[in-house]
């Protein structure tokens, strides 16, 4: 089958990309980035370069495609990052309308089900809706959790601090997801095509507290006494901000999906629905390879 990947090869696109064209199908992958069209050629895929705002590109990169996979990364530069959450799903939407594709795959996020989720989740879920609006088009929306590989971004706090944190306290649950459990499910979905209508799965690898979660990742680096710390959501974003990342792509991602859980509301949904957790790989199996790249940073 001709399958198009949207997303370039970060942590799910490549493992996707590797599943999908090891199956022997012809997959084409959207990157912004002409330095990944090399990289996406050497996994046996088409590179399709050009930018996911860009409809007539999209256009282009669904054409004669039997299923899709969408997603929207976060993007550094946007003035609006809802706004361009929705803009871009629109986009997916007019470009599978005009192609006539028949399957997508939608990544969206757990607390999609309110339009007024909080962070991107309200934003995925205007994108969700746009997409079930599409006649004759089976959808299936995958719904993850907090990703593992969010907690390499804590390894320099880990190193001169020996504390790990958020804006959430030691005993608050997180659902965790690790992005190679949603790249495999993805690529199961997009192998067989077996799924019709609209369908909803959430992808939850673990569940785990803040301070569950310092024990396991402070044992696998050798460091007993890792804590984990909550912040006050002034301080998380000053220190966010100091980092590097853009004012409103730090509220709206890590600030608010924070106060969510504080508040109970970001999981309610999933645990309603009474799905089981369809990620395999637990959080004690991820932090081996965090330790692995923890022992190689500076």
């Amino acid at each position: 089958m001709n399958i198009t990947i949207t997303g370039s090869l970060g942590n799910i696109g490549r493992r996707l990309t590797e599943r999908l064209t090891a199956k022997g199908h012809k997959i084409t992958v959207v990157s912004h980035s002409s330095e990944r069209a090399h990289a996406i050629g050497q996994l046996g895929a088409r590179p399709a370069i050009g930018s996911l705002d860009d409809r007539q590109h999209l256009l282009k990169a669904f054409e004669q495609a039997d299923a899709v996979f969408t997603m929207i990364p976060p993007n550094p530069l946007a003035k609006d990052v809802r706004e361009y959450i929705r803009y871009v799903g629109e986009g997916y939407a007019w470009a599978i309308e005009h192609t006539g594709v028949r399957h997508v795959v939608n990544l969206s996020s757990i607390g999609a089900e309110s339009p007024d989720g909080a962070g991107p989740t309200g934003a995925n879920h205007q994108v969700e809706k746009r997409l079930e609006q599409l006649e004759g088009v089976n959808l299936l929306h995958l719904r993850p959790g907090m990703f593992y590989t969010n907690f390499y971004g804590s390894i320099s706090m880990i190193k001169h601090q020996n504390i790990i944190g958020n804006n959430f306290d030691a005993e608050v649950s997180a659902l965790l997801s690790h992005p190679h459990d949603i790249a495999d499910i993805a690529a199961a979905a997009l192998d067989s095509l077996r799924f019709t209508g609209t369908t909803v799965r959430y992808v939850v690898s673990d569940e785990k507290n803040g301070r569950e979660m310092a024990a396991i990742l402070g044992a696998a680096i050798g460091s007993p006494n890792l804590s984990w710390v909550s912040f006050s959501d002034e301080t998380m974003l000053q220190a966010l901000v100091q980092n590097g990342f853009p004012e409103q792509m730090a509220s709206v991602y890590i600030i608010e999906i924070g106060a969510a859980m504080r508040n109970g509301t970001l999981f309610e949904d999933f645990r309603r629905s009474g799905q089981l957790m369809l990620g395999k790989t637990n959080f004690s199996s991820f932090s081996k390879e965090f330790a692995a790249v923890y022992q190689h940073s500076h």
